[in-house]
């Protein structure tokens, strides 16, 4: 598992956000998706004032700071602008005053303007901050939408990861990654997965190399991203070994410290395992929905068998 950090020169460049002051040789790295809005700073209160994170000054505070009289609103920005803070960013196209911007100076800080509603802004901020931001891992495997659910299917090599997806696209479900897939936990209990730039759209089937699925089936059979509902686990059939047959036993896996529904599912001739997957997908929706099949089957059994006592 990785953590990244983001240089502000990058997210100034990926939000398209203007640039008032940009102290030379200043470059932030940002390593939490929090902001913070400095209502209560500019009105005196600094205890947990969180100054590591991006500040937005939005329509409301910067009103109130220009309300104060001038030897108050110096003193509030220069206490304000005195703590290590990364960034301070004005919404609604607002300008600036000379005390801001002198504090700005005198202390080094990076001014940014935004001509966007404040709460806007914020909402695009943070959808971009949990994105680049995220943890992530890659894992070997498949990932595909079926029906709405996002399937990741490992397996050993050769088992069939690629050929069943390979089936599920012909049965108009969609491809999102193949061979290798990025994970990012976007929130605590949220994974999504997409597939590495340079082999987006592209699978590999064994005796026929690399194929194009966007190009062979259309735009609509790839998709850029989706959150992984579920895990199969596809393994060559052994005679013997215990398989679940009435679906009672709950089991999961973790990936990123995020529990994901697990099951295995033993391959052999003469199975579809498309078909099998498909019905897994809407199987898992029912039980979101709160329905589960087998719990309703062991019910009705146990019911029976009170009965005939």
């Amino acid at each position: 598992m990785k953590t990244k950090k983001i240089f502000m020169t990058t997210m100034i460049d990926k939000m398209d956000i203007e640039i008032v002051y940009m102290p030379e040789g200043i470059d932030y790295e940002i390593e939490t998706t929090d902001i913070n809005r400095p209502g209560m700073q500019l009105s005196g209160y600094y205890d947990h004032f969180p100054f590591e994170r991006i500040q937005v000054i939005g329509k409301v505070e910067y009103s109130y700071y220009l309300s104060l009289d001038d030897e108050t609103r110096k003193k509030r920005m220069d206490k304000y602008m005195s703590y290590d803070i990364p960034v301070i960013i004005i919404t609604r196209s607002q300008e600036p005053d000379e005390v801001m911007m002198e504090a700005a100076k005198k202390y080094k800080r990076i001014v940014l303007r935004t001509h966007k509603g404040t709460t806007r802004f914020i909402y695009k901020l943070l959808d971009y901050l949990n994105q680049e931001l995220a943890p992530e891992t890659t894992m070997h495997g498949v990932l595909v939408d079926v029906d709405g659910i996002g399937i990741f299917i490992t397996g050993d090599s050769g088992v069939g990861k690629s050929e069943t997806a390979l089936e599920l696209i012909r049965r108009n479900h969609r491809l999102v990654a193949d061979d290798a897939v990025e994970i990012k936990k976007i929130e605590d209990d949220m994974l999504v997965g997409q597939a590495p730039e340079i082999i987006r759209h592209f699978m590999e089937i064994r005796g026929l190399g690399i194929l194009d699925i966007k190009s062979l089936y259309g735009v609509g059979a790839v998709k850029p991203s989706k959150t992984i509902d579920m895990v199969v686990r596809l393994e060559n059939w052994v005679e013997g070994k215990y398989y679940d047959r009435l679906g009672m036993d709950d089991e999961t896996i973790e990936i990123l410290g995020v529990k994901v529904e697990h099951i295995t599912i033993p391959v052999k001739p003469g199975r579809n395992i498309a078909v099998i997957l498909e019905i897994a997908a809407r199987n898992h929706r029912q039980k979101r929905m709160g329905y589960n099949a087998a719990k309703e089957f062991n019910d009705n059994l146990m019911k029976r068998l009170s009965e005939e006592r």
